[in-house]
């Protein structure tokens, strides 16, 4: 097997189909990334082709980790458009194929993220998960800051209330 990590071009609609297999993977498996299940396919389809525009206008960067040629994993960077805030970024939706967890493709792909961003010039990036989620053991063990936890933050995708714990990191 051949993992590359690498940074999509303003073209997400190439890839809709297979980052939709990662978004509805990772919903099945419980990862609080926004919706609810059941997550119909043609919705999680629709969902990222409907990132394209924040792709192309640079608002949000996508990398997508590929294993033997097919998407595993993805992760974004939402950059803010506001100039007090041109320093900082959002690290959103970090999600690996079920199958293929515990490989290190999450570790690979928020560390390409944290590049992309510092690269553009970004110095401090910040995050959420939902607390006590595998992700949250990920954040921590890769340098990242607690900053607290927000009780009943958002729906897991059963649609019970969960709490979230936001990180932040200066890179």
């Amino acid at each position: 097997m051949t993992d590359v990590v690498e940074l999509l071009s303003t073209d997400v609609l190439a890839d809709a189909e297979e980052l939709a297999d990662v978004l509805a993977d990772a919903v099945a498996g419980g990862a609080s990334v926004g919706f609810l299940t059941p997550l119909p396919r043609p919705h999680a389809v629709s969902w990222w082709r409907a990132q394209a525009a924040a792709v192309a206008n640079g608002v949000l960067a996508v990398w997508v980790a590929r294993t033997d040629g097919r998407i595993t994993g993805t992760v974004q960077v939402r950059f803010t458009s506001t100039l007090n805030g041109a320093h900082r970024a959002e690290i959103a939706k970090l999600m690996v194929l079920r199958r293929a967890r515990g490989s290190g493709l999450g570790r690979q792909l928020l560390a390409a993220a944290e590049k992309g961003a510092a690269d553009r010039g970004t110095t401090l990036l910040t995050l959420d998960t939902q607390t006590g989620s595998p992700a949250e053991a990920l954040y921590r063990s890769a340098g990242w800051t607690e900053v607290g936890v927000i009780p009943d933050y958002a729906a897991d995708p059963s649609g019970v209330l969960r709490p979230t714990t936001v990180f932040y990191k200066r890179i």
